[in-house]
């Protein structure tokens, strides 16, 4: 059973891998946090493990991928990310959001926008802003280290 929940509490996750989890019907690609001593995997589309795989290990892609271009059209306009947060699961889907802000005659304008948990993670990843973990999520997603094995047989520590 987790620990209760302290309401309010967030915390940093480091993104540890991309891989497939276990789900009914068969393995589904996953990514992995790594957040207050456990793991969070949240399960994307196929297209959206490779995007974010390829962004960790630094490869460069030969056109722009959809969220290279959102970065570098918020660059252009002034604007920043400033972290991304995971912060609700309800009835098994993830909710994140995208926390920016841009400067206009030297004011800082904040924005808040809803998003889908791999984009996010996606802008987190090339960017290298914070990634945000509510308790809430961790509470009911995060699965203990030595429950997670990666493809050259280790377990996570």
């Amino acid at each position: 059973m987790p620990p209760p929940s302290r309401s309010g509490m967030e915390h940093e996750a480091e993104v540890v891998g991309v891989g497939a989890g276990s789900a009914p019907g068969g393995d589904v690609p996953a990514v992995i946090l790594s957040v207050r001593g456990e793991y969070v995997p949240i399960f994307v589309s196929a297209d959206q493990a490779q995007s974010i795989g390829m962004a960790l290990e630094g490869e460069p892609f030969d056109r722009p991928l959809t969220h290279d271009l959102l970065v570098d059209i918020l660059t252009e306009f002034g604007g920043a990310i400033d972290r991304v947060r995971v912060d609700d699961l309800r009835d098994g889907t993830f909710y994140a959001k995208v926390d920016a802000e841009r400067y206009e005659e030297g004011e800082p304008e904040r924005f808040v926008f809803d998003a889908r948990p791999s984009d996010a993670l996606a802008l987190a990843v090339r960017i290298d802003c914070p990634i945000i973990v509510s308790d809430e999520v961790i509470d009911e997603a995060g699965r203990p280290q030595d429950s997670v094995q990666f493809d050259d047989g280790s377990q996570g520590t």
